[in-house]
Order: C-alpha cells, then structure tokens, then sequence
C-alpha cells in the first residue's frame, strides 16, 4: 500500500476522505470539517506525506486498492471522495457492493465512458504545464480558477502538488472507474453525488449517469466551475447534513 492517512476527531462513524489528483493537504481536508465521529483523511501515492507512485500504479484498479486497505484498517463505514477518489469508491461498491454504509461522490470525472474531447484537452494541458514546471504551470493553475474567489498561496500549492504528477495527468484521461455502469445498481449505500456547472474536468453529465447508476442515489448540481473553491459552505452542508 502506497498511500499514507491522518486521523481527525474520535469515535464512531468513521468517515474515509479521499482526495482528487493533484490536491494541496489544505483541499484533502475539505471534505472532512464538522463532520461527526472520526475523519481520515487520505493522502494517495505523490500527495502530501505519501511516497512516490510507483511504475504503472496510475489505473482505478491500483487506486481502489489503496483505498480500500486504508478502509479496511480504520474499519470506516462511510467515504467520501472527490474527483479521483470518486471514482475510486466507485470502482470500489462496483466489487464490493455492501462495503460502505454510505458514499458522497463529489466532482466524478468519468464512469465507464471514455472522456469528452474537452476534458482529455485540459488533462494533456496541464500535463503538458507540469512538463514545462515553473511560472508555465502557475500560469495555467490561476487560469482555471474562477476571478474573484481569494485563494492565498493556493496556486503554488497546486503547482507544487501537480509536479509529482506528470504520469497520472497522461494515464488516467484514458481510463474509467468501471467498464458497465449496470453492476451500480446492485449496490446497497446510500449515495450522494455531488456535480458542477462549467467544469470541463467534471461535466455535469458524469454526475447524473453516475447518480442514475446507484439504486439509492441524490444527485446535487451547483452553479461553479470550481465549487471546491467557491461553495465551500454549501459542500460542508450537504456533507453534514448527508453523513451527519
């Protein structure tokens, strides 16, 4: 197992986090405030505390596994994953259908359909910034945030982020969470999927076929192309108010 984690409060429920690629410490964290019981929060293979990936541990299979592990460890019933760790736990409840009492699916990037044209554009961008590194890849990170949102030393903690990730942002573009949506309907968690506008990384419509999969799924969609960033307060209630 590759991946490193940090525990947060105590007692029971405990709630798996798991972050998307490329996320600073500070975002990993996000999804775990004011939830109750105990948070653990994952750092993947290149984030944060965690070691380098490995040769060819860029797939969902390697990752799911990663996670799992950690889930089965901190014995969490509940996970909450965002992006990358999206589709992670859905690659997970796609195997092991009754794992997870309940699962937050925040920002799912893919299912099981390769990705639009315009999301595989912005992946080999930013790899592409990543090869350049320096003031190329802080330009591109500021040019995807959205104007007016204060994000302090944000940028250069992405930057920084992103440069252990050149193989990941040129590996996953061409893969999927699961090859058929239809075994989703047979697993028992409540699930909550949480999507955006004008995210060409996260298009809306992934949100809704993911949510369509689950037999006991809600589906939320909010007016950001970074809600991350700019609906953090909305997030935390629908987290809460979900896991809570």
């Amino acid at each position: 197992m590759g991946a490193s984690w940090a525990a947060h409060g105590r007692g029971t429920p405990v709630t798996l986090v798991v972050h998307g690629l490329g996320a600073t410490e500070g975002e990993a964290r996000i999804p775990a405030s004011g939830l109750p019981g105990t948070r653990v929060v994952l750092a993947l293979p290149g984030h944060g505390s965690a070691d380098d990936a490995p040769p060819d541990y860029w797939n969902y299979a390697s990752i799911a596994a990663d996670v799992l592990a950690v889930a089965d460890e901190v014995e969490a019933t509940r996970a909450v994953g965002v992006s990358l760790g999206a589709g992670a736990l859905t690659r997970i409840a796609a195997e092991h259908p009754d794992r997870f009492e309940r699962l937050a699916l925040l920002l799912p990037a893919a299912l099981d359909r390769p990705r639009e044209v315009a999301a595989t554009w912005a992946f080999e961008r930013l790899a592409a910034a990543v090869a350049a590194g320096g003031e190329t890849l802080r330009e591109t990170v500021a040019a995807d945030l959205p104007e007016g949102v204060e994000v302090g030393d944000y940028v250069e903690r992405r930057a920084e982020a992103l440069l252990r990730l050149e193989d990941a942002l040129r590996e996953l573009p061409e893969q999927v969470p699961v090859p058929d949506a239809a075994v989703l309907a047979g697993v028992r968690s409540e699930v909550l999927v949480v999507g955006a506008t004008d995210d060409p990384l996260h298009p809306a419509e992934v949100a809704k076929a993911v949510a369509a999969a689950f037999a006991r799924a809600r589906l939320e969609i909010l007016p950001s192309p970074a809600p991350m960033l700019t609906h953090r307060r909305e997030l935390r209630r629908l987290l809460v108010d979900f896991l809570g």
